[in-house]
């Protein structure tokens, strides 16, 4: 049974619920497993895992498990959980699907919030998402209208990869399609859940509290500047002089966080700012992390629930939808789930920081016992319908549908759409304060081997890529750095020619490194010059780049000169007048069109007579300079011989399958199977968004994707060659996994990745969903 949408809203709005519940007997139970944190950990996922744990407790015909996320400092009741997942440990992800697995779980549904889980931004998740045999259906506590590029990318994987998608409000369905690029039919909008307590006047908990014959407004939550708290202490004077019974409770510790930065300062603040305006006996602060039953007790004898939050982007409340629950007028500012659920029957809106609207909106209401009892009222019966039984029954018919959905309606995803997050730890590993070792001998650093110059000049494309995408950070400044230096040291002002290898005692081992190693080097130059955030590296590679110029123009190696162009297109990119980036694409690029038609013929579309390492750079240098300097002519070529290329790197079932190793140096002859290396899929990536930018045709988009799935298993071996900490195997044999972990394959994986988050990035701008179902 379909979700059935809204005639004047694209949030979906539920069927009847009761068909769903069959009482027969013989209908077997399904089981559910919920994924979160719990209590007595403080915060607002483990309540909420919980409430809905009980929840399903009361529905017939279901069962539910709880397989709980625990921090360092965690602990919970082993009685309450089925299954333990130490946040920061990858393996305990697949431990934990691979028993509910076994034991049958029909659905999975996962509670998510950035902070719970570990790895970048909390990528470890989509391992265990990974490896369900059931579906999943995720419940975003939050959606970030901005996000950084990791909390991005690990939300596009969420939603491919769940089966449904569940928000507590209809602008969290609407920031998923506007900025998430997320298919609104496998959205649902469930409100928050709530207590199921009777009506009671406020009069009744006061005592109890040393509240009586006092006017009670009330705010909930950890103090942090952003809840506005200032705003309804400057509104308390013009409050307390119409109402001198009325009081302001703040109940909540203040945020750890801000405690560590600066102790309680800010709690000090507010306290100076009441007494300050002669307010201090009408404002309590309440300093302490308040359990669920205290925080009821302080609801119930609340007159009025205040929410002065100064940023419009909070997606859920929970404690606003207990407030309303429980029967309190509301006065808040328009943040999202307010200005969703707050009308003029039980509340009212005020603009952030308005000092004078929230005085006049609480006096209205306090100056009217009947219109504060009506609000009362309404408020109640409004929350009604998301008492926690309701919201269970919710959830429920969302599982239902989706495991009643026919074959086909959720398509499992791919294997290369997990773990693609652009990561670092894997580079950190191979690298020290020299820069990153060439070879390891089953992912230990093989120290024998020593540095090469090609490995971190890769490293240094890498780190400005990454820049690129805003990324700021310890790690990447250093790592930037240590890259850096090391090619001004392999630098060679005697032979005016970049040093390549380097042994582990930091001796140069020659004095002029291969004609490719010195067009790398050019390139990561380039690119450096584009992308750096220092300005200081920015002008590095510029004074570089003016010695090393003169002796490119020299290079007469094909690769050397292919990177050599993408180096000076980055350096055309920053300034269009450069005259050197301009010789060396003019010369180089009539040099590749030159040796295509000496080459090339109706059968072999090929700028030299073997294929050989790296073959992809070929065309997509054409292409760059082709679009560098506006010659239709060479990005036709480009095309060409990108596509003839692509055609030899298919297998019959259409996975990419990279130009064996041992092909090189065999005239005219076609690709070898194996050995399969990851730096031929990471420039078939590379070469194929190059010409998706100069031409925007999808079909190198799919290109793209086919080679990036080559990483994830999509393979002629059908296994991944990704690690779960950023690492990569060093390609396909004959007998599987090359299982050594070299920096070529690490920085190829994580430039791959790169390079596809930014496909993910610029088709969310531009309004398209690549990598689902439209292009």
């Amino acid at each position: 049974m379909p979700l059935t949408q809204g005639a004047s809203s694209n949030a979906f709005q539920l069927p009847s619920f009761g068909h769903l519940f069959p009482s027969q007997s013989a209908m077997k139970a399904r089981r559910v497993a919920l994924v979160g944190t719990l209590p007595p950990r403080r915060c607002g996922i483990a309540t909420f895992t919980a409430d809905v744990k009980t929840s399903f407790d009361g529905i017939a015909d279901w069962t539910c498990d709880v397989v709980v996320v625990t921090d360092d400092d965690n602990s919970f009741d082993s009685a309450s959980a089925l299954i333990e997942i130490r946040h920061n440990e990858p393996s305990d992800y697949i431990r934990a699907a691979n028993r509910l697995n076994a034991i049958g779980v029909d659905i999975v549904s996962l509670q998510h919030e950035f902070g719970i889980f570990g790895g970048f931004d909390g990528d470890y998740i989509l391992s265990f998402i990974a490896a369900l045999k059931c579906p999943c259906i995720v419940t975003l506590h939050t959606v970030i209208e901005v996000p950084t590029l990791g909390q991005r990318l690990v939300t596009a994987a969420l939603l491919r990869q769940c089966a449904h998608v569940i928000v507590m409000a209809k602008k969290g369905l609407d920031l998923l399609v506007e900025v998430y690029g997320a298919d609104p039919a496998l959205i649902s909008v469930c409100a928050h859940g709530t207590p199921d307590q009777v009506q009671t006047a406020s009069s009744a908990a006061k005592p109890a509290l040393e509240l009586d014959n006092r006017l009670v407004l009330l705010t909930f939550g950890l103090l942090s500047p952003g809840k506005g708290l200032d705003t309804m202490i400057r509104a308390m004077p013009a409050i307390v002089e119409q109402h001198p019974d009325a009081i302001y409770v703040i109940l909540g510790a203040t945020h750890p966080h801000l405690v560590q930065r600066e102790g309680e300062a800010y709690r000090n603040g507010l306290i100076a700012l009441a007494s300050s305006l002669g307010v201090q006996d009408h404002v309590r602060f309440e300093d302490a992390f308040v359990d669920k039953a205290l925080l009821l007790d302080y609801l119930v004898a609340a007159d009025i629930y205040v929410t002065p939050y100064l940023n419009e982007a909070q997606i859920t409340s929970g404690t606003l939808a207990y407030a309303i629950a429980l029967g309190k007028p509301v006065i808040s500012t328009p943040y999202w789930h307010a200005a969703e659920v707050i009308d003029e029957s039980f509340g009212a809106l005020v603009d952030f920081g308005d000092i004078a609207g929230f005085s006049e909106a609480v006096s209205s209401f306090l100056d009217n016992p009947d219109k504060l009892q009506c609000a009362s009222d309404a408020a109640y019966a409004t929350g009604r319908d998301t008492i926690w039984a309701r919201s269970g029954e919710r959830y429920a018919a969302i599982f239902s549908t989706v495991l009643e959905a026919r074959p086909g309606d959720h398509v499992l995803p791919p294997r290369f759409l997990v773990n693609t997050t652009p990561r670092l730890d894997g580079v950190l590993r191979a690298t020290d304060s020299c820069g990153i070792y060439q070879h390891s001998s089953y992912g230990i650093a093989n120290r024998a081997h020593g540095y090469c110059i090609d490995d971190n000049v890769r490293g240094l494309i890498l780190v400005g890529r990454m820049r690129g995408f805003g990324e700021v950070g310890a790690e990447l400044d250093t790592l930037e750095r240590t890259f850096g230096a090391f090619v001004q040291h392999a630098w060679n002002p005697e032979t005016q020619r970049f040093r390549n290898f380097m042994s582990y005692d930091r001796s140069w081992l020659e004095a002029t490194g291969s004609q490719d190693s010195n067009g790398r080097a050019f390139w990561a130059l380039g690119e450096t010059a584009l992308y750096a955030a220092d300005p200081q590296l920015r002008i590095w590679a510029h004074e570089m780049a003016k010695q090393v110029g003169v002796s490119i123009l020299g290079l007469t190696s094909l690769r050397a000169r292919c990177f050599s162009i993408l180096g000076a297109a980055a350096f055309l990119s920053v300034d269009e007048h450069d005259k050197t980036a301009r010789n060396i694409i003019a010369a180089f690029a009539e040099d590749l069109m030159e040796r295509y038609e000496t080459h090339g013929h109706a059968h072999w579309q090929w700028f030299e007579s073997s294929l050989s390492y790296d073959n992809a750079r070929l065309p997509q240098a054409l292409i760059v300079a082709g679009m560098a300097l506006h010659r239709a002519d060479w990005l036709a070529c480009g095309y060409e011989s990108l596509a003839w290329l692509a055609k030899l790197q298919l297998t019959p079932n259409g996975y990419f399958r990279a130009i064996g190793s041992e092909t090189s140096g065999k005239p005219y002859a076609p690709p070898t199977k194996f050995d399969q290396q990851p730096i031929e899929a990471f420039a078939t990536i590379d070469a194929a968004l190059s010409a998706f930018e100069a031409s925007r045709n999808t079909k190198y988009l799919t290109m793209a994707k086919t080679a990036h799935a080559w990483f994830f298993g999509e393979n002629d071996v059908g296994q991944s060659l990704c690690d779960a900490k950023g690492g990569c195997f060093d390609g396909l044999t004959p007998d599987g996994l090359n299982k050594n972990q070299g920096a070529e394959s690490i920085l190829a994986l994580q430039l791959a990745n790169v390079a596809m988050a930014k496909v993910s990035l610029s088709s969310i701008s531009q309004g398209r969903r690549i990598g689902g179902a439209q292009a």
